[in-house]
């Protein structure tokens, strides 16, 4: 049967006391004992990480072994319910054990359990959360047995199963005792043209500099599939394993380019394209089609995310098209839901919002407070409290004195999840979105040049509504309206070419002029990468 490791995390003691300890299921390795479940997890990886190399040492996953899953039933990737019906037998039919043995490890999403284990490619691909981490070589093949021999095997040891298109490929089953070898196949189906690019573009890769050999037959995993070992043509099985491999890399990058990640989802769907032609798999053309869509998607919002300027410079925005949308649906509920129209009120009211937006609750600090708002820092604070716009679990001094390693939680009641919700964003949006606004205010000249809470909100303002070019407002418009500016500020019309003018000193509007109850002008070139396209 396949080995199989299994490291645990469990509470020591009373769970109060936070002490944790570490049990591994080979005996020769000790429970050990740690004072927190932080300090307990790092050394958890690290002792899979000590049985991962020994195992490499000891030669790898063995190709005669079987499906360590197999054993438990295949409960690793199937409900309890269908498990206990099964009774212990052999898996299903939709849960044929197959493919090669792979040495594998898994762990649960609460951090308390790691598993390494030898098991099938097909239980690997099936159980959530499973990553594959190397590929047995098939195991020796003997002399081919007689007619006495032959006769007394069993219909599951010697079935193979054909290519749907007769390209003569057998199935190789892990649980069985033999591993036929697969027949050449020809590209049924696929044009010369597509096998003839696949081809160029592995060569190119491979003679790139850093490109780095492969080993011959290696087995790959893309899109939760496992690319079979006698997959034909060649350079197809390379293209497939390559592509697994660069998708799991661009998800390791720090930050996202998302022109890269187009030109993935483009190879995708190309070499899926190919493979369903291949294999006559229906399913691997609807996968190729959804990857030439999220490769649409993906250019667009890059260009909803970078902008050209008239001299051919690249601008690349904090906040998508999509994302601005939501900024300037965030400013709309502030102005007709703030509490006080003061302007400073104004200001705490949008930035907490954003950080309670989804949940309702959410964590400020005096720091953040004084940032914002400077010397009236404490004094909206009460206002907010007193007005019942925010509940706050202790006194406003003890907001203020909160520091970053010990925030203080507040709670907006009209953004609880019972209340209707005014928003619609995901966390991601509403946490992109929080950071615009952190920006914009947070601002290094704006800072310097102390400028007030109204013309902060003049400056979110006119950066959540431009054009490509950093222009204010729609074209057809021709510049934003005095009366919503005023609104959204708290500013008569006539102050509001005042405060422009200390934005244009602090270099956040290039230009700015009044006429005909219309803001015209645009955003400076340092202050483009914050505006919002409209």
């Amino acid at each position: 049967m396949g080995r199989v490791w299994t490291v645990r995390l469990d509470p020591d003691g009373r769970p109060s006391a936070g002490i944790v300890r570490l049990s591994c299921s080979r005996p020769a390795c000790a429970d050990q004992r740690f004072p927190s479940t932080s300090a307990g997890r790092k050394a958890a990886i690290e002792h899979v990480n000590l049985h991962l190399a020994r195992i490499r040492e000891d030669g790898g996953p063995h190709g005669e072994a079987w499906c360590a899953c197999r054993a438990a039933d295949c409960a690793w990737h199937i409900p309890d319910s269908v498990a206990g019906r099964r009774g212990g037998t052999r898996p299903a039919e939709g849960a044929r054990c197959g493919g090669p043995v792979v040495l594998t490890v898994y762990a649960d999403r609460a951090g308390r359990l790691w598993r390494i284990a030898e098991m099938c490619a097909r239980c690997a691909a099936a159980t959530p959360g499973c990553r594959v981490l190397d590929t047995a070589l098939p195991p020796a093949r003997t002399a081919p047995a007689g007619p006495d021999q032959t006769a007394e095997r069993t219909d599951a040891e010697r079935k193979t199963v054909s290519s749907p298109v007769g390209s003569g490929m057998a199935a190789v089953f892990s649980d069985s005792g033999s591993s036929p070898a697969p027949a050449p196949s020809p590209v049924v189906g696929a044009s010369p043209a597509s096998v003839a690019a696949l081809a160029s573009a592995a060569r190119a890769r491979a003679a790139s500099p850093g490109a780095m050999p492969r080993r011959a037959k290696r087995w790959g995993k893309i899109a939760q599939r496992i690319v079979p070992h006698n997959l034909e043509p060649e350079v197809l099985r390379l293209e497939l394993i390559e592509l697994g491999d660069a998708f799991r890399a661009y998800q390791k990058r720090a930050e996202p380019d998302l022109l890269h990640l187009a030109e993935l989802h483009e190879r995708k769907a190309r070499a899926f394209r190919l493979w369903a032609d291949v294999t006559g798999d229906e399913s691997l053309r609807q996968e190729a089609q959804r990857a030439g869509k999220a490769a649409q998607t993906t250019r667009e919002m890059h260009h909803n995310r970078v902008g050209t300027l008239d001299g051919g410079a690249v601008v690349e925005r904090l906040l998508t098209r999509h994302q601005a949308e939501h900024a300037r649906i965030v400013l709309n509920h502030v102005a007709a839901h703030s509490p006080h129209p003061e302007a400073e009120v104004r200001l705490a009211v949008l930035m907490l919002t954003l950080r309670a937006a989804r949940a309702g609750s959410g964590n400020v600090t005096g720091q953040d407070l004084t940032g914002w708002l400077q010397g009236d820092a404490e004094r909206v604070l009460q206002q907010l409290a007193e007005a019942d716009w925010l509940r706050l679990p202790g006194t406003v001094a003890e907001v203020m004195a909160s520091r970053p390693e010990n925030p203080t939680t507040f709670t907006v009641p009209t953004l609880l999840p019972e209340q209707p919700r005014p928003f619609t964003f995901g966390k991601t949006t509403r946490s992109r979105i929080s950071g615009w606004a952190q920006r914009v205010v947070g601002d290094r000249k704006i800072r310097r040049k102390k400028l007030g809470a109204a013309t902060r909100l003049l400056a979110l303002y006119t950066a959540a509504h431009i054009r490509p070019d950093g222009r204010l407002g729609h074209a057809e418009d021709g510049g934003l309206r005095l009366d919503r500016l005023a609104a959204f500020s708290n500013l008569t019309p006539e102050q509001i070419g005042e405060h422009t003018d200390l934005l244009v000193t602090a270099d956040w509007l290039a230009e700015a002029d009044i006429s005909e109850n219309k803001l015209r002008g645009r955003l400076s070139e340092r202050a483009l990468p914050l505006g919002g396209l409209l």
